[in-house]
Order: C-alpha cells, then structure tokens, then sequence
C-alpha cells in the first residue's frame, strides 16, 4: 500500500507534491510543538532546588505569589531569607512558616523598595554574608492603582515603578550574584509579566508593562552570560494571579492562587530562560497569538478603560 500512494504521488504534478510536503511538514511541526507542550507542562520532573544552595532569598515575601514562594522553598527544606517593607508582616510570615516548617532557618530583612535603595541593598548584603545563598525570587513589584492614560500617572506613582520593578531588581541580583558565581551554582528567578510579554501591547499600563519588558530582557541576557556558570537565570511570565495588586480576590482554572502558581513556578524552575509557568495560562497565550494584534489591542483598550471607570468611580466616592 505504501508503494502504492508513493506511486500516486510520483504521478501528480509538482504542485500537488509541494503543497503535500509543506502539509506534512506543517503537521510535523504542530505535533511536536503540542508532544512538547505536553512534555514540559506534565511530564518533566522539576529539578532538586536544594543543589543550588541550602537558602534562599525572597523579595516582596509578604503577600501574594512572594509569600506562597517562601512556604514552598521552606516545603522543599530551604532556609529563608525574607525581605519586605512591614516588620510585622515579615515576623507574622516568618512564624507562620516555622509553625509549619520548624526546621527552616529565617533571616527578616527590612527593606522599602521605594526607599533608600544604598541602605536597602547593605542589609541584604549583610543577610547574605556567608551563607549558601542558592535561589534568588526577585517578586517585588507595583503596578498602577487602576488603569490610566500615560499623562494621568502622577510622579511619585512614575518614580515608583521604575524604581521598584526596574532599579531594585537589579541591584538586589547585582548583590547575590557574585557569591552564586564563586560557588558556580545558583537559581534566580525575575517575576515578569504577560503585559510585557504575552499580549501586544497593554494601554493604560504603559509604565508598569514597559517596566516588565525591561526584566525580561535583563533576565534572558544574564542566562546567556550566565548559563556556562552553572547559573540558571529565569522571566517567569505570569498572566493573572489572584493577588491585592491585580485587585483579584478569588482563584479560579485560569487565575491560580499564589499558592497554585508558585508550585506552578517551583516546577519550572532552571527550565529554560522565559516560561508561562502556570499552564493554563498558556493556553491563553497561544489563543492571543492566532489572533491578529489590531484586534487583541483593540479587546485590551476597552478592557482596561473599564477598569480606569471604575477606578475613578471608586476614587470619586472615597472623596465624598
């Protein structure tokens, strides 16, 4: 049979065998692409976090995907280095998993990312000082109170991302780094965003998404310096989380818990320089992506000038 159809096609014009061939192909591809897909997201065991160091550090640990990072390092057997703006926030964490997890050490370190960035960057400095710092989180960040136009972003909110998302970010990886790279092993996650990555464009989140391309860039040009090193550098690239700052309360299939995200995270962890780590979340991506951008931008203004309406609605009743 099989000579037979290879008989038949020797018979067609060349037309016919060109297209059959790019059809193959096509469906080659699409097959290898969804086994992958499939590969990474179900089948692929996660890497022993604990060969890159017996701690690690957490920034923004407090709430939200940071603090559901921090009880599955600790979950995994890491100690813990945790860095927030609150003193009692980070004690009440640093309680709340040593009753759970009572053989992790904690280190607290009090830092405002808004701050004084010098003095912050010193006591993380002194945390570290000799310890076998292995895992880095970068997961501090601020978005907008609610979506608004460029010219309505006031300059302390201006100063405040970059600072936070671009500026401090950077210099908390400039200060773990050296000591990962004279250990030739280490793990540094950047928490990015599907603003900057996943759809087009993201109007009325302009700073912030700018801001989380920057980390995306920063984090794939230190895995390419980096990877040779024995260092794994990761952009995880999450689409909503159910978190105070996306103003999400509750969790549902496709908008995971911090907790359902991080064990997402933790997974992917050394695996590859970008990831959607959560997979729903990537079936999301794929979508947006067949469709044409004029209309995922045109979907995303309407959708987040909602949100700006009732921002304002909001703002205009607190003032009455």
């Amino acid at each position: 049979m099989e000579i037979g159809f290879l008989e038949t096609l020797k018979t067609q014009p060349l037309w016919v065998i060109v297209l059959f061939l790019l059809g193959s192909l096509s469906i080659l591809k699409i097959s290898v692409s969804i086994l992958t897909w499939v590969y990474v997201n179900f089948l692929r065991p996660p890497k022993n976090i604990k060969k890159y160091g017996s701690w690690a550090l957490v920034t923004g640990s407090t709430d939200g995907i940071g603090k559901a990072f921090a009880f599955e390092l600790a979950k995994k057997g890491l100690n813990l280095i945790l860095v927030g703006r609150n003193p009692k926030k980070l004690e009440d964490v640093s309680s709340e998993i040593q009753s759970k997890f009572s053989k992790t050490q904690i280190k607290n370190v009090i830092f405002d990312l808004t701050g004084d960035l010098s003095e912050g960057i010193k006591k993380i400095t002194e945390a570290i000082e000799g310890l076998d710092v292995g895992v880095l989180i970068n997961n501090a960040g601020i978005s907008y109170p609610y979506a608004r136009f460029f010219h309505e972003v006031d300059d302390e909110l201006l100063n405040n991302l970059i600072k936070v998302n671009v500026e401090a970010t950077t210099k908390v990886t400039q200060a773990v780094l050296p000591a990962m790279l004279k250990r030739k092993r280490g793990a540094i996650v950047n928490i990015g965003s599907g603003a900057a990555i996943v759809i087009p464009s993201d109007p009325l989140y302009a700073v912030y998404a700018a801001t989380k391309a920057y980390i995306d860039q920063f984090s794939r040009c230190l895995y390419v310096e980096y990877k040779n090193s024995g260092i794994d550098v990761q952009c995880q690239v999450p689409l909503y989380v159910a978190t105070k700052m996306a103003s999400i309360k509750r969790s549902s299939f496709f908008v995971p818990s911090p907790t359902g995200y991080a064990k997402a995270g933790l997974r992917w962890l050394g695996h590859d320089p970008r990831c959607t780590a959560y997979w729903p979340h990537s079936v999301i991506w794929a979508l947006l992506n067949s469709l044409p951008e004029f209309a995922v931008d045109s979907w995303r203004l309407g959708f987040c000038l909602q949100i700006r309406k009732r921002g304002q609605l909001k703002d205009s009743r607190k003032k009455e």
